[in-house]
């Protein structure tokens, strides 16, 4: 029998045509296949996605089933993207039904599907293949012009973002992310990741969302999801049984999905505990391992992650220190970076702050200017793809050697601050931080295609890292702000804060005058049981009731 190519198959006869006289007349369907007889060829079905930069607002990614033979098989995984050279076929759906013994077919539904011939795997994870490896030599030496430029990494920082006011250092690190550190490969077989982590934590309003939107544009792979819409599942690789040939099947989730890229989590502390595990080894090893349903794997997901997530208290709350980081030190030894954004009410910020909106407003639909230095997102956007694929930067040995030195001093006086305050850091400092500020050093080269990092390279990660994840960690006893340094004098204002929670419901009104009365008479200081009242005032857990002023008159 011939047998039609793709996924039409073959028609066995259902009817015997030969005549022999004194013999019985065959019955209905008397062929069957004999296997051993038969030449076999190895097939598999995918399922094809279109590319996340390319779906139009708010619409579902279109699928398409592809049919691969022969030597085609097992050349993909689920998450790489491909450019597939086939043919466009259709094959009908539905399988005959019997109705009175008659039999009856089902015509007229047919479903599309392409007939690979050829398939072409992006192996760098550098996003769409044709609009980035057709790079021309103007621009591959206008590249080598913007690298030369002593000032790049301002141009950069300045471009990232430039109608959100402020967040320097923050939009510094997203920069040093983009362009990532270098994947090293060891002689034993082992990955050390060159991808930077970075947790954005803080108050309401100060525009993190709106930089993981920005990074989901410029990123060359980038997928933008939100931590209450995502499930463990759809973060990682989910299994789930085909609708067609009732076998079980797996698809990538977020991260497989962003191989190569950047996956960016909104809302990150709303995601329920038990998922946000599920991210702990795509975030260090790089890899997605499955098992479930018969189905044993490992997938890549060398992707960063850009999360933001709000404090325990919706703000950040000065006076409870580490309390206000509702995540668990496994979690947060894995971002590179944590940086805390606190809304400071300044009054010559606020007037900045207050203009720079009222301009990006009001000239909203004008196309602005790019300001001087800036860098249009199409240039960089091919930029990083350019540096990413270039260049592979290492450290050299007197950065090295600072480096260490710069190590050994951070964790001592991590150590000491534990001994002080007697409490575990929220935010370990661990060797995991140390391969971040290679990593971030790496990134500084890369962004100059300078094969070696060097010492201003490590300055400047050192810096970065100084003023996010060890100012955070060191954030610990926040009550050593006003005066109140020691650890007894954090004892007793939560002493107070408990008592005085104690007596009244919150939004209750109290007259302060009493308050420091009563408190006085148990010895408590005037000063910190006023600093109590009014940071609990400022979080809305009480209300200032005026003091009636008693007149008296004089005989």
């Amino acid at each position: 029998l011939p047998v039609n190519p793709g996924l039409e198959g073959y028609q066995l006869p259902r009817k015997c045509n030969t005549e022999q006289a004194g013999r019985p007349k065959c019955p209905l369907d008397p062929y069957f296949i004999m296997p051993d007889k038969c030449k076999c060829v190895d097939f598999q079905v995918l399922k094809l996605q279109e590319l996340p930069d390319f779906i139009p607002q708010g619409e579902i990614p279109r699928h398409m089933q592809l049919f691969c033979d022969r030597s085609l098989c097992e050349r993909v995984v689920p998450g790489n993207r491909v450019l597939i050279h086939g043919i466009f076929s259709i094959r009908k759906i539905g399988k005959p039904s019997r109705q009175d013994g008659r039999e009856k077919a089902i015509v007229g539904v047919r479903a599309p599907y392409m007939r690979v011939v050829g398939i072409t795997v992006d192996t760098e994870g550098v996003g769409a293949i044709s609009r980035f490896n057709n790079i021309t030599t103007e621009e591959e030496s206008m590249f080598r012009k913007m690298a030369a430029n002593p000032n790049i990494y301002d141009s950069l920082s300045d471009s990232l973002a430039p109608s959100i006011f402020g967040s320097q250092d923050i939009k510094k690190a997203i920069v040093c992310m983009l362009f990532g550190g270098s994947r090293k490969r060891m002689p034993d077989g082992l990955t050390r990741r060159g991808d930077i982590n970075i947790l954005l934590l803080g108050d309401p309003g100060t525009a993190k969302s709106q930089l993981l939107k920005f990074v989901e544009k410029v990123a060359p792979i980038a997928v933008y999801t939100s931590g209450k819409g995502s499930s463990a599942a759809g973060l990682t690789a989910s299994v789930m049984r085909d609708p067609a040939t009732r076998n079980f099947v797996m698809e990538g989730g977020a991260m497989v999905l962003a191989d190569g890229g950047v996956v960016c989590i909104d809302e990150f502390d709303k995601m329920k505990e038990d998922d946000r595990v599920a991210i702990h080894e795509a975030m260090e090893q790089q890899t997605i391992s499955i098992a479930k349903a018969g189905i044993t794997t490992t997938l890549n997901s060398r992707c960063s992650v850009l999360a933001a997530a709000n404090s325990i208290f919706g703000r950040w709350d000065d006076t409870k220190g580490e309390e206000n980081i509702d995540f668990m030190p496994t979690i947060l030894s894995r971002f590179d970076m944590i940086f805390i954004v606190k809304d400071v009410h300044d009054q010559n910020r606020d007037i900045t702050l207050a203009k720079h909106v009222m301009n990006v407003h009001m000239n909203a639909n004008k196309v602005l200017d790019n300001q001087e230095g800036e860098i249009p997102l199409a240039t960089f956007k091919k930029y990083i793809n350019y540096c990413r694929t270039h260049c592979g930067p290492r450290l050299n040995e007197t950065a090295a050697e600072k480096l260490k030195s710069r190590y050994v001093l951070m964790r001592s006086g991590a150590g000491e601050h534990e001994r002080q305050s007697d409490k575990r850091l929220s935010i370990p400092i661990t060797v995991r931080q140390l391969e971040a500020v290679i990593r971030m050093s790496e990134s500084l080269a890369k962004m100059q295609l300078q094969p070696f990092a060097t010492e201003t390279h490590v300055t400047e990660a050192l810096r970065l890292f100084q003023v996010s994840t060890l100012d955070a960690a060191m954030s610990g006893s926040l009550a050593g702000a006003e005066g109140f340094t020691t650890e007894e004098d954090s004892e007793m204002l939560n002493r107070i804060e408990k008592q005085l929670k104690r007596r009244f419901a919150i939004g209750s009104q109290v007259s302060e005058q009493n308050i420091i009365q009563d408190f006085s008479r148990q010895k408590y200081p005037e000063r910190a049981v006023l600093k109590v009242i009014h940071t609990m005032i400022r979080r809305g857990e009480l209300q200032h009731r005026m003091q009636r002023k008693m007149l008296y008159r004089l005989s």
